[in-house]
Parts: structure tokens; sequence; C-alpha cells
């Protein structure tokens, strides 16, 4: 996909509400409060200012992967505290880049150092779902790196041959013999 703008600004798909916590809720908490305006991240503020962001994933791998009691973790443990945000004057797309290119699905946006929004993946797909297209291919690559080897049978790309062990090296299915 070309660098192309939208003419569609991250004001215009931002939230200006986001449900957000203290730093003193528990992973517990925090978890009822996703499921009941569902969302899937809650940002942890102090006051005014955004300290971090929880998401599903930080709750799978910070607190049920690690056998932790939701009870008794605090956000303040489990929020990512680095923070990539955006401006509202933001084209979308550079927005959707800066998403895919740091495989984060979720945007603070400040003005002046100012939290006024928020932006998600579902923000900018229910305004510009062509760009869903960035989303599947980064998705795709990743998950292409993790998955096993799969043997398949019918003729291979290389020689022609039918083989029952035909496995896909470099985008081509492969026989034994080819790889």
């Amino acid at each position: 996909m070309s660098n192309v703008k939208t003419g569609i600004r991250v004001f215009d798909a931002m939230t200006t509400k986001p449900i957000c916590v203290q730093e003193h809720y528990t992973a517990e908490e925090c978890a009822k409060m996703m499921k009941k305006f569902s969302v899937g991240s809650i940002l942890v503020k102090d006051g005014k200012v955004v300290h971090g962001i929880i998401t599903e994933q930080d709750m799978v791998y910070k607190v049920v992967a690690k056998n932790r009691n939701p009870k008794e973790v605090l956000a303040r443990e489990i929020m990512v505290t680095n923070l990539f945000t955006v401006t509202p004057d933001k084209d979308i797309y550079d927005a959707m880049l800066m998403m895919r290119n740091n495989d984060i699905r979720h945007l603070p946006v400040v003005d002046d150092d100012k939290f006024v929004g928020f932006l998600t993946m579902k923000d900018i797909l229910k305004i510009e779902p062509q760009l869903f297209e960035l989303l599947v291919e980064k998705i795709r690559l990743r998950e292409e790196d993790t998955k096993p080897l799969r043997e398949e049978s019918g003729l291979c790309e290389s020689c022609g041959n039918f083989s029952d062990s035909l496995l896909e090296i470099d985008g081509m299915k492969k026989c034994p013999e080819c790889r």
C-alpha cells in the first residue's frame, strides 16, 4: 500500500471519553470495567494525566499466565507505561502505520502534552475499512513466523512431481528432493 492520506484526521475517529481507572485499581476491577464497557483496553490515569494502558493481552500475559491473583495485582504493576501517542491533527493512515510498525492497537491522543482522546484499531476500521489490509498483512506475517511447517500432498511447484510431503519454502510448495 503506498503512502496514501485518507483525509480523515485522528480527531474524527478517536474516542473522547475512553474508559479509565486509577493506578490503585486491581486487575480484577480493571477486567470487570473492560467487560462492562466491552473494551479491549483501559487507560490508567492519575487525575487528568495518563500514566499507562492495560490491554487484554496484558491481563493474559501478566496476570493469568503467571498465575497471579487478580484481586491482589494492581493496575500500576501491569500497565504499559512507554506509550506511543498521536496528535489529533494526524491522518488516520499515519496513526495506522504507527500502530502497525510498533505492533500496537491503541494510541492515546495528545495535544500540547494534554490527553484529549484515545484511538483504537476498531475506531480506524469503522471509518476506513480498507486500512484493514495493513492489519491483516501484519498479522499474516507475524503468524507465518510462528506456525509449524505443515506437509501437504500435491504437485511440487519446483519439479512438478507428485509428493505426499510438500512443504512451503520461500512461498513455493516443494517436495523433499527440491527443498
